[in-house]
């Protein structure tokens, strides 16, 4: 053998018969043997050679081992592009993540497969800043990407001009006329980012489609609000012959959720059962959220039951099915039995069994937020974000405080629940001040940001700063005033006193006004003292709401005093015949786990005589006022 190694002539020969060997190990998929191969190349001296290097690291790769693959990478005395690229990537699939950084850094050359390596794995590392980082990095150098460098790009882009303009440069590198998987690429971003348009745009210029390329436009369809355009490709996918699959199946049922189009998703269920989809839990859990939007919650319960197999999506459905429809107990029941199956708990489990915690259940959503930090997901977004919507509701804004400050990047969510928390606990200049906070981040408020401050600005009278903020909505957010963002400018304006602008923006506004603006409407004319206009703001109070008393009163009032005697004898009869409405609220107190409610007039619980009698006798004075006699009326 020594003397065969010798021979130069010998060489190729050589290389093809350790070759043969290695490709033995590998069809064997024996780390061992594979061993014994390489002991060999150390013995005859191969084990430098670039390309058996290279496949003895390949083999190791397939093993995980971190010491084989660093001792023979550096056995390898002239290391090519190649041999450093397979060592990155068996050190990233090894998880030695600082180590394939730092042999990152160290490369001589990098090619688009080491960058290609690197985004890939900070992607997957969650650490997208760093992948488009990357992606500009290797531009710049000059490095052209290839199409699987823009498939993982793609994945990243949120933003409609970045992502028209990746788009240009895969037209420019000629990559997408024929490639199907950067084609799909392309529709699925398109698709997140909300233009319909151009995702179908890609999906008609494509020269071949798959069932991908389908689920894709459908997907993306039915994310950007398009559902009835969904359904219709999803009858065009099946007349031109192809067969759906289960990711087809749960987007439809959901853009069937989205239309309220229980018909449609039925027909959709007898195809599930007919093509065994039933047993994937996406379509099951999707069918079960279909029947619970749509009225039929018994639906969703007996489709649950009569599953075979349950996993964390199947109980997150049924989990949120129960909390929407306000039956927290079942919901809370079916989170213990999924604890005592030992089915995994995720982030969604735990958001949906905090928003099932209502009242003054103070208790059960501390035991819900001390499992989250025992899971691990004290730091998770969504999880977060519903313990900070629970602690403001239930009145413990310090706590809800205390974990938004400590989330590492609160998201749109986050800051919109924290603003609203501050604004229901009466902390109206912090409300204001986090939006402020939210703005300087460089975040975009939606609507509910909106809301949410321009609320905080009504309930304390910061008449300028909330129209500040309304002016900026339309052209400097880009939005369209929803009616709440109406209603609160109203109020703040009658607040100010500018009846005659509030009348004004009400009038053109361009939704139907409601019973709320023309009652703030009506009190500040009443303010302002302008009795014409406060009669014909309660007539049209009276119009939409016929048995609120208010505009009954006032118009009552304005006749009085205008002498319109008559006027204001019909509408007091007019009042009297009418049955009024009157809401009656209620408060809520626990005691030893048990919740106690009471209404204006009535103590609801049984032992109600009992505490008015306590009462009585801890407001019975020295004088004798309170007698036994009286005590015993009750």
């Amino acid at each position: 053998m020594y003397t065969l190694v010798k021979k130069l002539h010998d060489i190729p020969r050589i290389l093809t018969f350790y070759s043969h060997l290695l490709d033995h190990c590998l069809s064997s998929k024996s780390l061992n043997l594979t061993k014994v191969v390489h002991g060999q190349l150390i013995k005859v001296g191969f084990n430098g050679h670039t390309f058996l290097g290279n496949r003895c690291l390949q083999f190791y790769i397939r093993f995980q081992s971190t010491d084989d693959i660093l001792k023979a990478f550096g056995d390898i005395q002239r290391k090519n592009c190649i041999s450093w690229n397979i060592c990155l990537k068996g050190l990233l699939n090894c998880g030695q993540n600082e180590m394939a950084h730092s042999l990152f850094q160290k490369m001589p050359e990098r090619d688009v497969v080491s960058w290609n390596s690197m985004i890939s794995w900070y992607v997957c590392s969650g650490r997208s800043d760093l992948a488009r980082e990357g992606f500009q990095e290797m531009l710049y150098i000059g490095v052209k990407p290839s199409s699987y460098t823009y498939s993982i790009i793609t994945s990243l882009v949120f933003d409609a001009l970045l992502g028209k303009e990746l788009h240009g440069r895969i037209i420019t590198s000629g990559l997408i006329r024929s490639n199907v998987v950067l084609g799909n690429s392309l529709i699925d971003m398109y698709g997140k980012i909300g233009l319909i348009d151009y995702a179908v745009r890609v999906f008609m210029s494509m020269e071949y489609l798959d069932l991908i390329s389908w689920n894709s436009l459908i997907t993306g369809c039915c994310r950007a609000g398009f559902s009835e355009l969904a359904l219709s490709k999803f009858s065009s996918m099946r007349s031109l012959g192809y067969s759906p699959d289960q990711f087809t199946c749960s987007a439809v049922i959901t853009c069937c959720t989205n239309l309220q189009n229980l018909k449609t998703g039925r027909q959709l269920f007898a195809l599930c059962i007919k093509a065994g989809f039933l047993s994937n839990s996406i379509v099951s859990s999707a069918l079960i959220d279909l029947f619970s939007k749509s009225n039929r919650l018994d639906h969703s319960v007996q489709l649950f039951t009569e599953l075979d197999r349950f996993d964390s999506a199947i109980y997150n459905s049924m989990i949120s099915s129960y909390v929407s429809h306000g039956i927290s107990e079942s919901a809370i029941e079916l989170f213990v039995l999924m604890r005592r199956e030992d089915v995994r708990l995720t982030e969604f489990t735990l958001s949906s069994i905090v928003a099932s915690i209502t009242g003054i259940q103070v208790e059960q959503g501390t035991q819900i937020h001390t499992l989250a930090i025992k899971l691990g997901f004290e730091m998770d977004l969504i999880v977060c974000s519903s313990l900070v919507h629970m602690y403001a509701t239930l009145g413990f804004i310090d706590y809800a405080m205390r974990i938004f400050t400590h989330m590492v990047q609160p998201d749109l969510i986050a800051w919109n629940t924290m603003i609203m928390g501050l604004t229901l606990n009466g902390r109206l200049v912090e409300a204001i001040n986090s939006f402020q906070e939210l703005h300087n981040r460089g975040l975009i408020p939606d609507h509910m940001s909106l809301t949410a401050v321009l609320r905080a600005c009504s309930y304390g009278g910061f008449v300028d700063e909330g129209v500040a903020i309304f002016s900026k909505i339309d052209e400097y957010y880009g939005l369209v005033p929803c009616y709440e963002h109406y209603v609160f400018l109203v109020d703040l304006l009658c607040q100010n006193g500018n009846v005659y602008e509030a009348m004004e923006v009400t009038e053109k506004m361009p939704y139907e006004p409601k019973s709320t603006i023309w009652e703030s409407l009506l009190h500040a004319c009443i303010a302002h003292g302008d009795l014409r206009l406060a009669e014909k703001v309660s007539k049209r109070l009276v119009e939409l709401e016929p048995y609120l008393s208010l505009p009954y009163v006032i118009l009552g009032r304005i006749y009085e005093m205008t002498g319109r005697w008559e006027d204001a004898v019909r509408v007091r009869e007019a009042m009297k015949r009418i049955v009024v409405k009157k809401v009656v609220g209620y408060s809520s107190i626990m005691i030893k786990s048990h919740v106690h409610s009471f209404t204006e007039d009535q103590l609801q619980q049984n032992a109600g005589r009992d505490v008015y009698l306590i009462l009585r006798l801890l407001t019975w004075d020295d004088s004798g006022t309170s007698t036994v006699e009286e005590l015993n009326e009750f």
